[in-house]
């Protein structure tokens, strides 16, 4: 054998087991690792998978006809995700199967496919052929073992998220809004329970961080039904808790504020994950794209159910607005990236305004940052 043909197999044979290795790395950083990591070739596949459901949704315009397709894309594509790692384990143990005996590629390709599927019907006489076609078998199992174990996580995350935003239905209505809510807690008498909410949606807000950073494509996962969202939850959350202290004439209760604080960093840890763009150091003067027409509309509607506010309306606008600067901007770019659908004060109109509002400020501040027109990871 020339000195060539044993370059050849080495080179071969390094090429091969690099491509495992990616595969194995991948599975580790999606489903081992307890936080989020960036993969690239979860990327590519979940890119991929965007793009093509992307352009089944360019005929369609209805809320309800995008939703359908758009309820397919995380689970399919998660369930494509393990069948691209067996094909990148099949070529890269053909490669090396041909390396070490330098076998035709047909019983190479043989050879591969019966350890990976644990066939058996290629018989591995040699000890070398034989030790690389039981690590084939065991890596085949392995990540199917993987995603058989996490698929019961992945749904579990997903009905404790689900729980809450089916809840907040009952006390917000469909599409969920801040002002129904608070209107709903007083016409009960039970606006001294809400310190309670506070808590529980604090708790829900820092699950949503874990979860849905470390099991990233939850953020894709639509709700059973079409009307509801855990961005839409999230913003009728966030904006009821700054309504009740900025607005509300209630004894101040700090449980409130944490849990805006709790919602907004969630919500930034998510985008963070995902690249997107948004103005992380906002000041409270900065301006919100939820209009003054709108919040006096509300106030209005508030006042006119017996509900005691501050008398200032303008220091209210300002409180108000300066709570919402907080998580506006990066709620719109998961609206946006979600296809959520419309709510108060989370309306395709807003979207649009704060699309044309990012475009500037990324041409202008951040020419490389990622837009929001597609998911970065899976």
């Amino acid at each position: 054998m020339d000195i060539l043909t044993i370059v050849l197999r080495i080179l071969v044979f390094l090429l091969g087991l690099s491509i495992v290795l990616g595969v194995c790395l991948s599975a580790i950083k999606i489903f081992v690792v307890p936080r989020s990591i960036n993969d690239r070739l979860t990327t590519i596949v979940f890119r991929v998978s965007w793009f093509i459901f992307r352009t089944a949704l360019r005929n369609r315009r209805e809320y309800l006809a995008r939703d359908r397709v758009m309820a397919l894309f995380a689970p399919i594509t998660l369930m494509v995700l393990p069948g691209i790692w067996l094909l990148m384990v099949f070529i890269g143990y053909t490669l090396m199967f041909w390396a070490f005996q330098q076998l035709e590629w047909a019983v190479s390709f043989k050879t591969s496919g019966s350890s990976l599927f644990t066939l058996g019907f290629i018989a591995l006489d040699d000890l070398p052929i034989a030790l690389v076609g039981f690590t084939e078998a065991a890596l085949g199992l392995a990540l199917l073992g993987l995603l058989i174990a996490y698929l019961p996580t992945i749904y579990a995350s997903f009905a404790r998220r689900e729980l809450v935003v089916t809840m907040l239905q009952v006390r917000a209505g469909t599409p969920p809004s801040a002002v129904n809510m608070i209107s709903r807690f007083h016409f009960m008498g039970k606006m001294h329970v809400l310190n309670d909410y506070w808590i529980s949606w604090e708790n829900w807000f820092a699950d949503l961080d874990e979860s849905h950073t470390s099991l990233s494509m939850l953020v894709f996962f639509r709700s059973p039904q079409p009307e509801r969202s855990w961005v839409t939850t999230a913003v009728t959350i966030l904006d009821a808790a700054s309504l009740y202290a900025s607005t509300l004439k209630v004894e101040r209760d700090p449980q409130a504020e944490l849990c805006i604080r709790a919602g907004f960093l969630a919500l930034r840890h998510i985008a963070d994950y995902f690249q997107i763009n948004y103005n992380s150091n906002p000041q409270p003067t900065d301006p919100i794209i939820l209009s003054r027409a709108e919040y006096d509309k509300a106030y209005d509607q508030l006042l006119t159910q017996g509900i005691a506010l501050k008398p200032d309306r303008e220091q209210a606008w300002r409180d108000f607005a300066g709570w919402r600067v907080n998580y506006e901007d990066v709620l719109l770019s998961l609206a946006e990236l979600t296809m959520a659908p419309d709510a108060p004060w989370l309306s395709e109109e807003a979207r649009q305004q704060h699309g044309l509002v990012m475009g500037n400020r990324v041409q202008k501040t951040h020419p490389r940052k990622k837009s929001v027109s597609q998911p970065d990871q899976s």
